[in-house]
């Protein structure tokens, strides 16, 4: 039976964004719910996959989607961190240090391709994702709420690609992969974008800042038992003991694992957390913030096979969890 303490308001309002972003995206129903969960959770997506998949359109689409202020930075060997946070400047009228925002400086940031770009570059981006703020010759800018980081990026072994450290990896709540569509949704797709304008084209807003904020705030109402904590805790000591991971998942990494299961149980309209939410939420959640050793990947392991053997492993909670 549904509880009544989940909002009326949060299923009819997370239907309505995903049913917008239908409208451009085909047959990628998972990947728009994870966007969601992680918009929902405060959190930044990762989306990493090949060329051509849809990758920008998806994380545009959303932004379309919420009436928010929206920046996009397309990054590029060239681009420095002062473009990403800012700078300050003289005014040469006043005499006076003047701060000139930077992209970021958004409550929607699309960061194209993050992955071509200096790591100098990418580190610019640290601060802000952990902390929402900015700080630029030593005076900190508050970003505005709701605030999220989409990021794009190609496989790291693809050309003029930098990878990005473990450090800011772990900053992504979590990634998500789109995959190439089948034959009867490249059908579908090819005759949305077969007209003169695009679908992205006549995409508007369905919902404001403050509705998404209220989502987020009835994020904590969602109980998770002491089962469902230990659950979590067990299934990521699990990654940092096993023999064929170099690197586990850290702390940052189990409180993702609980929060986006809390918000994979809101979406369903219930306000405690069940062991399935848990397992649904694993791989996208910690997949890229585990490491293989070098063994491992000369054995043709794969973080997901892991994963997968790690979460049938661990015992299951009875009941809610």
């Amino acid at each position: 039976m549904q509880s009544t303490s989940v909002p009326a308001q949060t299923r009819p309002l997370v239907y309505a964004l995903q049913q917008n972003i239908r409208r451009v995206i085909v047959g990628k129903d998972e990947a728009i719910e994870l966007m969601l969960i992680a918009l929902i959770c405060r959190g930044h997506v990762l989306i990493e996959d090949v060329p051509g998949v849809g990758k920008t359109t998806m994380a545009a689409a959303l932004a379309k989607s919420l009436q928010c202020s929206f920046k996009r930075i397309q990054f590029t060997p060239d681009v420095t961190p002062s473009d990403v946070t800012g700078f300050t400047m003289v005014n040469i009228q006043t005499g006076e240090m003047e701060f000139k925002p930077g992209a970021v400086m958004s409550q929607i940031v699309l960061a194209d391709e993050i992955n071509r770009t200096s790591p100098k570059t990418q580190s610019s981006l640290l601060e802000v994702m952990e902390e929402g703020q900015v700080t630029v010759d030593g005076v900190t800018h508050t970003l505005p709420r709701p605030f999220m980081v989409m990021a794009t990026q190609n496989p790291v072994d693809f050309v003029g690609t930098y990878p990005l450290p473990e450090a800011q990896m772990d900053r992504f709540f979590l990634r998500i992969t789109v995959g190439y569509p089948s034959v009867e949704e490249e059908m579908d797709m090819l005759e949305r974008y077969s007209g003169q304008t695009t679908p992205l084209q006549t995409l508007s807003p369905v919902c404001g800042a403050e509705e998404i904020i209220a989502m987020q705030e009835q994020l904590g109402s969602v109980y998770a038992s002491k089962e469902a904590r230990s659950y979590v805790a067990n299934i990521v000591a699990m990654t940092r003991s096993h023999p064929a991971l170099q690197l586990g998942a850290s702390p940052r990494g189990s409180i993702a694992l609980l929060r986006a299961a809390q918000a994979c149980a809101l979406l369903s309209g219930r306000d405690y957390v069940l062991p399935d939410d848990i397992r649904h939420m694993v791989l996208p959640v910690l997949s890229h913030r585990l490491i293989l050793t070098p063994e491992a990947r000369m054995k043709g392991v794969s973080v997901p096979q892991l994963l997968q053997q790690l979460i049938e492993s661990v015992p299951v909670p009875a009941g809610r969890a």
